[in-house]
């Protein structure tokens, strides 16, 4: 058994989920969303995001974490500040010694979904569907546990590989 926190950074909202994985089975934890204030300067934001990360990651003790990579913007001001709370989200898990696992944002489309430019209905319909218990509170928590649900499938596909191979 893997327990797998899956985070969507963002610097107003970033949505985590948390599941277990035990061989193709996959049960959900928790998600939730962590809002970040709208307003103020950057660094106290992202301390926002730091914080309640740690702890996320103290509360649900994950063995590994997988984020979702961030694509690139028209607005490079607004993608600057997007990579800086993406480092966050990936230095959280580092600071505790998680290994950190990123995916692209079409590669997660294509494992829940089966098209890697699903729209964002289909995603939420597709991890309840995976994750019949899953209770989310935003598009970014199902997100997140999207990353989370790609990231098993993917520790499951190495693992098989290997076994195969050995």
């Amino acid at each position: 058994m893997v327990r797998i926190l899956g985070v969507d950074p963002g610097l107003r909202r970033t949505g985590w989920g948390v599941i277990e994985s035990r061989g193709n089975a996959l049960s959900f934890i928790d998600a939730g969303t962590i809002h970040a204030p709208l307003e103020g300067e950057l660094a106290p934001r992202l301390a926002v995001l730091h914080k309640a990360l740690s702890e996320i990651l103290s509360s649900f003790r994950p063995d590994e974490a997988a984020v979702e990579q961030t694509f690139v913007n028209r607005d490079a001001v607004a993608t600057l500040k997007l990579g800086q709370a993406r480092g966050v989200v990936l230095l959280a898990p580092a600071l505790m010694g998680i290994a950190v696992a990123e995916y692209a944002p079409n590669a997660v489309k294509k494992t829940v979904v089966g098209n890697g430019h699903a729209e964002k209905i289909q995603i939420r319909r597709m991890v309840q569907v995976l994750l019949p218990r899953a209770r989310f509170d935003s598009d970014d928590s199902a997100d997140a546990l999207a990353v989370a649900i790609t990231h098993a499938h993917s520790r499951g596909m190495r693992a098989f590989r290997m076994h195969a191979a050995g």
